[in-house]
């Protein structure tokens, strides 16, 4: 066993899912190369570059450090091997170590696990998304992560993550909400079922109209609701015309006399100009065809 680490009784309260990062299970001899549980002075961790989570909650992290000082770290942080510089990188665990440099303690208990580099995201994601206090936009954007990055299902996260695979794919479908509506629910403007709601709207515009609504008038969900269905009945406005022009005013006249047949002239993309014909039937069309094979 490494020195300064604590004995297999000293382990009940480092959490229910240290078994899954520990080689050396109760009554179990430590492999070779496998995890190990040691003390590591807070200056040779380093935080982890690809950490997940956006934003850390200040408040939230000074009553952590308040409980650490009382009762110390009771459930270790997870770091890979020391580099040559001796400083291990922080894979799962970072609030818990930005709390004991608050309270001022100078060591914490960590797990040293061997992983790859997408191993390592992968279980900084999880362990995130499991959090209590990550904003639901926090955990969409991790499981979209899992799911886009690792090749994960939704059905695959539900079973890791303790949630519904329908809760899975509404979390990730919170995304598709215009980037102000996300940072609403984020700040806690707004729920995450406001969100769903806001979702039945149809296009960005409508969907950003919604959401400041809902906090200008206080909407509940269920009423967020129905007015993402009234908004998605109402008809959407035509599209101005572009106004004619004498070479298209010239096209109309000329295809229209050539043809014996409804001209439309219109601009698309690149600069290109469409002209569409429109015949009433397959005789009409067969009367153009003749007309166009004369002679002369």
């Amino acid at each position: 066993m490494a020195e300064g680490a604590p004995g297999p009784h000293d382990r009940r309260g480092l959490g229910r899912g240290l078994a899954a990062l520990l080689a050396d299970a109760e009554g179990a001899p430590q492999q070779a190369g496998g995890p190990r549980l040691v003390e590591l002075p807070l200056d040779a961790i380093a935080a982890n570059p690809d950490q997940p989570r956006a934003t850390i909650d200040e408040a939230a992290l000074q009553a952590l450090a308040a409980s650490l000082g009382a009762s110390g770290v009771l459930q270790p942080v997870v770091v890979a091997p020391a580099g040559p510089d001796g400083v291990h990188t922080l894979i799962a665990g970072e609030r818990r170590w930005r709390a004991a440099r608050l309270a001022g303690l100078e060591r914490v208990p960590a797990v040293v696990r061997e992983v790859g580099e997408r191993e390592r995201l992968e279980l900084a994601l999880v362990e995130n998304v499991v959090r209590e206090d990550l904003t639901p936009i926090d955990v969409a954007q991790a499981c979209a992560c899992l799911i886009e990055d690792f090749g994960q299902t939704h059905a695959d996260l539900a079973g890791r993550l303790g949630r519904s695979r329908p809760a899975i794919s509404n979390l990730v479908r919170l995304l598709e909400l215009p980037e102000e509506v996300q940072e609403l629910i984020a700040d806690g403007a707004i729920t995450e079922g406001h969100g769903r709601a806001i979702l039945m709207a149809d296009g960005p515009a409508r969907r950003a109209r919604l959401a400041r609504r809902v906090v200008a008038e206080g909407l509940s969900v269920r009423a967020t609701e129905q007015a993402a269905r009234r908004e998605s009945a109402e008809p959407r406005p035509e599209r101005a015309r572009p106004e004619p022009t004498p070479l298209g005013d010239r096209a109309l006249e000329a295809f229209g006399a050539a043809f014996a047949a409804p001209v439309r002239v219109r601009g698309a993309r690149g600069g290109q100009v469409v002209v569409e014909l429109r015949f009433a039937d397959e005789t009409a069309l067969a009367a153009a065809l003749e007309r166009l094979s004369e002679p002369g």
